[in-house]
């Protein structure tokens, strides 16, 4: 089955590269990969040649780009953004505009051109998170920003129903991806373990996840993929929570 032209943010590695990866697999034509990070993207080996632009998703230029390439866009997964940690007290104003400006404004973007340019009947995934149902001490800026996402999918998903064009969101909880090794606390606690970074994952799993693990981003990446699908034909507006039962 034909998936058509689709975008991905975020596309270098974890749930992004998992989605891009997946997509070329299962029958893009066309593939519209953006992120930061161009060495991660030229690096990546895909079963079709996609067309990378390397950019800051809070950019307007780059998806003045973008919308230059794509006449018109049948998937999207608005993926891209940051992890970013601090209590209310101690998040700095710096800190808390850097993770609007990716998290938020950045998917607001994105989803600006997915709007934009989606043909009749497309579908668009945002990757919110379950940290913007429950609230954890340390994450007041990537909590608020995911929760936002939440509800401009939902809006999103109002605005294109008229035109059969599909929003969702989907909510993980931990996922095993390479935003981990951002975060300040989490390279403190691997070195603790002597580099063990699967035993970190393992043991923050145990402590938070009634399931007792946490996801891989190829899991996530299927998920996504099965809200993009025609399966979920009837499903718009939703936030799909994949958190091994954090939130309950």
């Amino acid at each position: 089955m034909s998936l058509g032209t689709c975008l991905v943010t975020g596309a270098a590695s974890g749930i992004g590269a998992a989605c891009a990866r997946l997509l070329a697999e299962r029958g893009a034509e066309r593939l519209l990969l953006v992120d930061r990070d161009a060495g991660g993207l030229a690096a990546l080996e895909l079963a079709v040649d996609p067309e990378c632009f390397a950019g800051d998703v809070s950019d307007p230029a780059l998806w003045e780009r973008v919308e230059a390439a794509a006449p018109g866009i049948d998937r999207a997964v608005i993926n891209a953004g940051i992890a970013t940690a601090g209590t209310v007290a101690e998040t700095t104003l710096e800190d808390w505009r850097r993770t609007m400006s990716v998290n938020l404004d950045g998917a607001f973007l994105s989803l600006r051109t997915s709007m934009r340019k989606a043909n009749k009947g497309a579908s668009i995934v945002v990757t919110a998170s379950a940290s913007g149902f429950k609230a954890q001490a340390g994450a007041a800026a990537y909590a608020t920003s995911k929760a936002g996402l939440s509800q401009l999918a939902k809006v999103a998903a109002l605005e294109g129903a008229s035109r059969g064009i599909r929003v969702n969101a989907i909510a993980p909880g931990g996922v095993d991806t390479p935003i981990w090794d951002t975060a300040a606390f989490f390279r403190d606690l691997v070195a603790s373990k002597g580099g063990d970074r699967e035993a970190v994952l393992a043991e923050m799993a145990q402590g938070n996840t009634p399931l007792g693990r946490f996801a891989s981003a190829d899991e996530i990446a299927a998920q996504i993929l099965f809200l993009l699908s025609d399966e979920a034909a009837t499903i718009t507006g939703t936030v799909l929570v994949s958190d091994g039962g954090y939130t309950l």
